[in-house]
């Protein structure tokens, strides 16, 4: 297992050319520490663990890994099915102006069609998502400021790899000096 950057590992989310609707994760608060951890998963791509804290409200920070190269019968349970009532999503920036144009093109006509005909939810999500090329969502488990139950099954699965990105991270944080308050 090798420990990257977050950023890493969201660029090769966002460049494999996987089906983007075929992600699932679930997040919450990390186990006793500053922070989240998240999981996202898609069957034939994997399952990856990202441990993130928030240096400043315009600085987000952490570390992440590959923890399966696919999500099989034991993991899948504990990932979301299309029935959860959050999403997340993966984006990336236009390539450059005429890219943007034709984004924002495609996402005001997605936005007519829908607001001029009934529409289900997880329909406008899905064709949003698509108008501006999402790489990568899907449905997701959160708990702000908790801890979904799936999260603590996963941590307790790849033990190893929660041990070495908690320490990674608290590495971090304790190097940007955001692990005190203030006086």
């Amino acid at each position: 297992m090798r420990v990257r950057d977050w950023d890493d590992i969201l660029a090769d989310v966002a460049s494999d050319s996987t089906d983007p609707d075929g992600w699932r994760a679930v997040a919450g608060s990390r186990r006793g520490g500053l922070g989240e951890d998240l999981y996202f998963g898609h069957p034939s791509v994997g399952l990856y663990h990202l441990k993130t804290y928030a240096k400043n409200p315009r600085d987000l920070r952490g570390v992440g890994a590959q923890v399966a190269r696919k999500v099989d019968d034991g993991l899948d349970p504990l990932l979301p099915d299309a029935d959860s009532d959050g999403r997340f999503a993966v984006r990336t920036a236009p390539e450059d102006e005429d890219h943007a144009e034709e984004m924002a093109t495609r996402l005001t006509e997605t936005l007519r069609v829908h607001a001029e005909a009934p529409t289900d939810p997880d329909h406008l999500f899905e064709d949003v998502m698509e108008a501006v090329d999402s790489p990568a969502f899907g449905p997701m488990e959160y708990e702000f400021d908790g801890r979904p139950d799936e999260l603590d099954e996963l941590s307790d699965t790849f033990e190893e790899a929660e041990e070495l990105l908690t320490a990674e991270l608290d590495d971090l944080i304790e190097d940007d000096d955001v692990d005190r308050g203030f006086h």
